[in-house]
């Protein structure tokens, strides 16, 4: 192709900013407002029908505020609309379902307040456990009760079920020997399923006798440290048949597909469901032991109310006199137990039953201490001390029930109750434990009165202040008493000579002295942590209390200039000696900090103790942390360094800032923020001193810039570079130092060749032209003001940065590059004007050092035609079928660049503009509207002042039609 020459459009910038502004209309907002409701026409179509006619429509319409969300409270929306179409039976089942959950629902008076059994489960399990061997009974199974066998009459069918439950109890079992806690727990789970599977299968005697045979097991002591976790496990087995059977009688209920009312009385149960019920009531009652026949009858407990409406009030005393004849005590009381849990499951409100179980239990506490029991700890080599504990989960559960929303007067009295039997730990334990923390805090001295009176043989004391300080947390004592209680409390828990047993007490109550007292109390108690923690280096298997102590301190102190005034406080920090732990507590730390720091501080107390602890999270950083860690750790170092501030002191700003580099040089994240804000530092200095001190200014800002300068290099990520030097350039050109803006200029670009093909972003590989064509488009909206160096020739950045454009590996299949050289030619024109579109205060920029001199403009000229070149030989490459939609592409976006910036005045320019709109329709591959719309645009141009040969090139500018 030939060379065309170019010239530059001459333009009045300020003329066009006026022209391009939009039109200042006239409203009256008596007729609008934007928080005015919309108003919405809201058409109605009527169908008539007409004799001998087609059918035509009426239409009225309506103006009035319609909510758009308004048909789904109506019940229109689609799902609503879908289900009252769908059919009859099928909806009969959902509703049936739906209505057995509400109805589960309903009974279920307990507020969210009331804390599941569910929530107590998982802690029993992994508390009690053991190591010696168990043995369980498995049920073989039996002939007899499968389904499918022929019986003709009822009264054969119910003889027959009994002699299976006889066949049962007579031994159709088996022993397992020998089985480790694993092993017992997984055959639990095998008879769970074996219920399920019976059920299933309509086997509904075999699935009774797998009920009978494991409530069995809860007759078994021999491996006592097990116990309460055996009764988990045979009482979830108890759960499944329970609702098994409820279910079952509840969908004998319907009668041509009727549904049960939400509170359904017996008169709603037809006859086949009550006498299901009761067959069911008359097979536990057969069963001849006690403890399965008390178990299984309480797990269906639920179904008395398809019998009767006060069948549940009359039940719960039957079966907790049913109790009374349970020899053993630890069996008894967890029976005890899960009478209770179903009776607040089923009847909450029946709260006389939860009280006889209670009072029944103390009558029955005294034979723990009987011979029998004594015995029986010999036999297994249990010590009182561990045996006492596995009451806990039975006795909290019962005082959880008998406590809730009870009234203050009924928990007096059992408080008395308990100090008749010679204040007994055990007992007042779980009081404290299942009793509302605003009762217990009130009555803090009393308690701690009958806490000093009880025998420490079989339960330690310092369990109970344990528990009376996890109340303490929760509520507040009398403010008079707070002080009198630390102490009491205190004098027990510092005289513990076992480690664990001081940590789990001192975690407790480092909360109540948190929350009630001041750093010279808080200190005192970290004080003695340190000493009972760390001789034997006793804190290695403490980490979980010793954080816990953390997160309370700092939990209470958001005021970090009175936390690190605590003296002890950073000793504290030095038994994590654990790099896993102490990284987890410095992150917690920083969070808080983070969180609650209000204002940016310079308190050297505070920031020596930050430094500290961040320089301890990025002295973690290895080659195997995780880039999600790295991101987290930079997230809270940043967050420190963003709080600082001197003021205005810069100079001591820099050298925070300086240090902090030397600290924290392996994250990336962070040393990018360090460059930031030293930017800024240095534009806030040239704003506050303005004017003043001038020479130590400048001084100041050279530092600045030295330090980004300095810091970039050791970055990683090349983008981040090449922004940062662009950056920082900026910020060195907006403080007059133009020897500084050169060389950041310089560096990026000379880091464009090291730009590779692909990148990581976020773990993806992506093609890095795009990241470069942006880059370089910001690059030279900055170069546009930046003025010559008098040693280097004219444009002479501009020059360097085309060579290395020129230069780069492009890819095969790409037009990025000729992107590039279209900015460029916007970047030329722009400078070839006589004043420039912006500027830098105090900063002479080529318009002003050139004054349009002719040889600049020649020579900005003779840039603009080596570019263009490029662009048309580019051109030419694509003129091939299937790069021609490419070339249609790349041809428009030339002639609009040449009607933006050219003066197409020029013969041979408006010629070139001629022929690229040519091309650009040649092959049929141009957007026919675009087209449309950028010949109306020129036409419009046209009617402008000075803008009129633009009428003859519209002339000359044909669109082409397709047919």
């Amino acid at each position: 192709m030939a060379v065309f020459p170019w010239h530059s459009r001459n333009r009045n910038y300020k003329a066009e900013f006026v022209s391009c502004r939009l039109e200042a209309v006239p409203l009256e907002f008596g007729d609008y407002h934007p928080l005015k409701p919309i108003t919405v026409t809201e058409s109605k179509t009527k169908k008539v029908s007409r004799k001998g006619s087609t059918s035509s429509t009426s239409s009225s319409s309506s103006s009035s505020v319609v909510d758009p969300l308004s048909s789904v409270l109506d019940g229109t929306d689609p799902l609503s609309m879908f289900a009252a179409s769908a059919d009859p039976a099928a909806l009969a089942a959902t509703t049936d379902n739906s209505r057995k959950k509400r109805d589960r629902d309903d009974n279920s008076i307990v507020g969210s307040d009331f804390e599941p059994w569910a929530s107590k489960r998982g802690e029993i399990l992994a508390r009690y456990t053991t190591t010696e061997k168990l043995s369980i009974n498995l049920f073989m199974g039996s002939e007899k009760g499968k389904a499918g066998t022929a019986i003709s009459a009822m009264s054969e069918k119910v003889r027959t079920r009994l002699e299976e439950l006889d066949d049962f109890e007579e031994g159709s079992q088996k022993e397992l020997l020998n089985l480790t806690q694993q092993d017992y727990v997984n055959r639990i789970e095998e008879l769970n399923q074996s219920l399920k599977d019976a059920w299933a299968s309509d086997q509904k005697v075999k699935a009774l006798k797998i009920v009978i045979q494991c409530s069995k097991l809860l007759s078994d002591t021999s491996v006592i440290q097990f116990y309460p976790s055996k009764f988990v496990l045979i009482t979830d087995i108890l759960d499944t048949f329970g609702k098994l059977v409820y279910e079952r009688i509840f969908s004998m209920c319907m009668d041509n597909h009727s549904i049960l009312p939400d509170h359904f009385s017996p008169e709603n149960v037809n006859d086949t469901a009550k006498e299901t019920c009761l067959n069911w009531f008359f097979k536990i009652a057969s069963i001849r032991e006690l403890i399965p026949r008390f178990y299984v009858e309480a797990s269906i407990l639920k179904c008395n109310k398809f019998l009767s409406k006060t069948g549940i009030s009359e039940c719960l005393p039957r079966l907790t006199c049913m109790v009374r004849g349970i020899g053993d005590p630890l069996v008894s009381v967890y029976a005890r137990a899960y009478l209770c849990r179903v009776g607040m499951e089923v009847a909450p409100h029946l709260k006389e039953s939860l009280n006889k179980n209670f009072f029944d239990f103390l009558l029955t506490f005294k034979q723990i201490h009987g011979d029998t029991v004594q015995n029986q700890l010999v036999l297994q080599g249990v010590e009182l001390p561990s045996y006492l504990p596995l009451y806990s989960p039975a006795m909290d559960w019962i005082f959880q029930c008998i406590s809730y929303h009870a009234p203050e007067a009924l928990l007096t009295e059992m408080m008395e109750r308990c100090k008749k039997l010679a204040n007994n730990a055990l007992l007042l334990n779980s009081v404290m434990s299942a009793f509302r923390a605003e009762f217990i805090a009130t009555r803090s001295m009393d308690f701690i009165g009958m806490i000093k009176e009880c025998d420490e043989s079989g339960f330690p004391k310092h369990l109970l202040f344990r528990s009376l300080g996890l109340n303490l947390a929760l509520a507040n004592p009398p403010e008079s008493d707070r002080l009198q209680i630390l102490n009491e409390a205190w004098k027990v828990i510092t005289k513990l000579k076992n480690p664990q047993d001081y940590i789990n007490c001192a975690e407790v109550w480092v909360e109540y002295t948190c929350k009630h007292f001041t750093k010279r109390e808080v200190n005192t108690v970290l004080a003695d942590v340190i000493k009972h923690m760390t001789p034997d280096r006793a804190f290695e298997d403490s980490y979980p209390q010793l954080q816990s102590i953390i997160k309370k301190v700092i939990a209470h102190f958001h005021d970090f200039s009175v936390l690190f005034s605590v003296e002890k406080f950073l000793p504290f920090l030095d038994m994590f000696q654990k790099e896993s732990v102490r990284v987890e507590v410095c992150k917690c730390i920083m969070e808080v900090f983070i969180k609650h720091q209000q204002e940016p501080t310079k308190d050297p107390v505070i920031l020596n103790a930050l430094l500290h602890i961040c320089k301890t999270m990025h002295d973690s950083v290895n080659a195997l942390t995780l880039e999600d860690e790295k991101r987290m750790l930079a997230y809270l170092i940043n967050g420190f360094i963003k709080m600082v501030s001197f003021g205005r002191d810069f100079e001591q700003q820099l050298s925070f800032y300086v240090e902090a580099r030397s600290m924290f040089c392996n994250l990336e994240p962070v040393l990018v923020q360090l460059i930031h804000s030293v930017n800024r530092l240095a534009m806030e200095t040239r704003k506050v001193m303005k004017g003043n001190h001038s020479r130590k200014t400048a001084a100041f800002v050279r530092a600045c810039v030295a330090y980004c300068f300095i810091t970039i290099p050791s970055l990683v990520g090349i983008f981040t570079r090449l922004n940062l030097y662009l950056h920082s350039g900026q910020v060195a050109l907006a403080n007059q130092c133009l020897s500084q803006a050169d060389a950041f200029f310089k560096a990026a670009i000379s880091l464009v060749p090291e730009v590779p093909k692909m990148i990581n972003i976020d773990g993806k590989m992506r093609p890095s032209e795009s990241f470069l064509l942006e880059f370089l488009c910001n690059f030279f909206s900055t170069l546009l003001i930046v003025p010559d160096h008098p040693e280097h020739g004219v444009l002479f950045l501009v020059r360097e940065l085309l060579n290395v454009i020129q230069d780069y590996t492009w890819e095969d299949n790409s037009d990025e590059k000729i992107r590039i050289y279209t900015c460029v030619l916007h970047l030329l024109s722009a400078m070839s004007q006589e004043t420039y579109l912006y500027h830098v205060d105090k900063v002479d920029s080529n318009d002003s050092l050139y004054g349009g001199d002719s040889k600049f403009l020649a020579e900005n000229n003779k840039l603009c035609e080596t570019v263009m070149a490029q662009i048309l030989e580019h051109l030419k490459t694509l003129a091939k079928d299937e790069a021609l939609k490419r070339q249609s592409s790349l041809g428009l976006s030339f002639f609009n660049s040449i009607l933006a910036h050219g003066d197409l005045r020029s013969n041979r320019l408006n010629q070139l503009s001629v022929n690229l709109w040519h091309l650009a329709q040649r092959h049929g591959c141009a957007d026919t509207r675009t087209m449309v719309k950028t010949l109306e645009y020129i036409k419009k141009r046209s009617k402008h002042p000075d803008m009129g040969h633009l009428t003859e090139l519209a002339l000359r500018l044909p669109l082409q039609t397709r047919t």
